[in-house]
C-alpha cells in the first residue's frame, strides 16, 4: 500500500470505535458490565491474532473492525467495572487502574521489541499475545464484578447530552488531544525538530511519566480534591509543552515529555470517574458517551497537528497542546458547576 492507501485502511479503526461506542454503553447499560466484558474481550482477542493471520487486504479490513469495535467493548466494560468498584471501596483506586494499563503499554512496547529481535513473524508474535492474554482473561472473569447494572438512566438517546456530561465530555476531547497528539508525534519531534538519531526516547520517557504519575493520581485526588487536581495537571501540561517549544534540544526536551507526561496522566482517571457521578445516565453510558469526545479527539488531533506543522513548523504546532490544555481547565470548571461540586 502506498501512504494514501494505508491512511485510508487505517481510518476503519476510528470510524468502527465510533460505531461500538453507543452499542458499547447500551450492552452495560441492559446487561452486567461482566457480559459485555468477556465478550469484547474474546471478539479482541481473536481479531488481534488474525491480525497476524490474515491473507488479504479485505480479510484484514474486516479483522481491524472487529479488533476495534471489541476494544471498544473492552474500555466501556472495564471502565464501568472500575468505576463500579470505586463506588464500593473507602479509598481512591481509580488510577491505580489506568496506571495498569499504562505498564501493559510499556510492557507491550518491550515484548515487541524482543520479538522484532529475535525475528519472530507477527503471526507468531500476535498468537503469543493472544494466547497469554486469553489465559488470563478467562482466570479474572471468574474474580468481576457482578449485578452492577444500574436500575435507572440506561436508555440509549441521542442528540446533546446534559451540561454535566457534555462539559465532561469536552475535558475529555482537550485530554485525547494532548494525550493522543503526543503519543503519534512525540518521536516526529525528536528526530526533526531535536535531530536525535534515538528518537523513540522521547516517547519511552513520556510513557514511562505517565505511567508512575497514575499511580499517584489516587493518593492527589484524597488530599486536594478532583477540581483542584484538573487545575495543576492542565498547567502542569502547559509547562511542559512550553520547554519542548521554547527549547528543541535534546535534554531540554526529555523533561518537557516527562514533564509532559505527568500533567496529561491524571485526566482520563478523574474524568471516567466525574462521568460515573452522573445524576443522568447510568455508569457505563455515561461512559459511553464521554468515550465519544476522546475517540473524536484522538481521530481529530494527529491530522490537525500535521497540517499546522506544514504550514508552520512542527514545533509551532506543538502550541495546540498548551491551547487544548487552556480550554482543559475551562471545560473542567464547567462541569464542576453544572454539577454543582463543592
Amino acid at each position: 500500500m502506498n501512504e494514501a492507501q494505508l491512511g485510508s485502511f487505517l481510518f476503519i479503526l476510528p470510524i468502527t470505535s465510533l460505531i461500538g461506542l453507543p452499542v458499547s454503553g447500551w450492552l452495560v447499560s441492559k446487561y452486567d458490565s461482566r457480559y459485555p466484558l468477556i465478550a469484547g474481550f474474546l471478539l479482541f482477542i481473536c481479531s488481534l491474532i488474525g491480525i497476524g493471520w490474515a491473507g488479504s487486504i479485505e480479510l484484514l479490513g474486516v479483522v481491524i473492525a472487529f479488533f476495534a469495535f471489541g476494544m471498544r467493548m473492552i474500555n466501556i466494560s472495564i471502565n464501568t467495572q472500575a468505576i463500579q468498584l470505586q463506588k464500593r471501596y473507602p479509598k481512591q483506586i481509580n488510577g491505580s487502574f489506568h496506571g495498569l494499563w499504562s505498564l501493559g503499554g510499556l510492557l507491550g512496547i518491550l515484548f515487541a521489541t524482543l520479538t522484532l529481535n529475535y525475528q519472530w513473524g507477527i503471526a507468531r508474535h500476535l498468537t503469543s499475545v493472544g494466547v497469554v492474554s486469553l489465559v488470563i482473561v478467562l482466570i479474572s472473569y471468574f474474580y468481576v464484578l457482578t449485578n452492577d447494572r444500574e436500575a435507572s438512566g440506561n436508555k440509549l438517546q441521542l442528540g446533546k447530552p446534559d451540561r454535566f456530561i457534555f462539559y465532561t465530555g469536552l475535558v475529555v476531547f482537550c485530554a485525547a488531544v494532548c494525550e493522543g497528539g503526543i503519543y503519534d508525534w512525540s518521536s516526529v519531534y525528536f528526530r526533526e525538530v531535536v535531530k536525535a538519531e534515538l528518537f523513540t526516547l522521547s516517547y519511552l520517557v513520556f510513557m514511562c511519566s505517565m505511567t508512575l504519575s497514575r499511580f499517584f493520581t489516587d493518593r492527589l485526588i484524597a488530599k486536594i480534591g478532583m477540581k483542584k487536581l484538573f487545575a495543576i495537571s492542565a498547567t502542569t501540561t502547559i509547562l511542559g509543552v512550553g520547554i519542548l517549544v521554547l527549547f528543541p534540544y535534546f535534554y531540554p526536551a526529555l523533561l518537557g515529555f516527562f514533564i509532559t507526561g505527568f500533567g496529561v496522566a491524571s485526566v482520563f482517571p478523574m474524568s471516567f470517574l466525574l462521568a460515573g457521578q452522573s445524576k443522568k445516565y447510568a455508569t457505563g453510558m455515561a461512559i459511553s458517551i464521554v468515550g465519544t469526545y476522546s475517540t473524536i479527539g484522538v481521530l481529530l488531533a494527529p491530522p490537525f497537528i500535521g497540517y499546522v506543522a506544514h504550514l508552520f513548523s512542527l514545533n509551532t504546532a506543538f502550541l495546540c497542546f498548551i491551547a487544548a490544555a487552556l480550554f482543559l481547565i475551562y471545560f473542567s470548571r464547567r462541569a464542576f458547576e453544572a454539577q454543582s461540586f463543592k
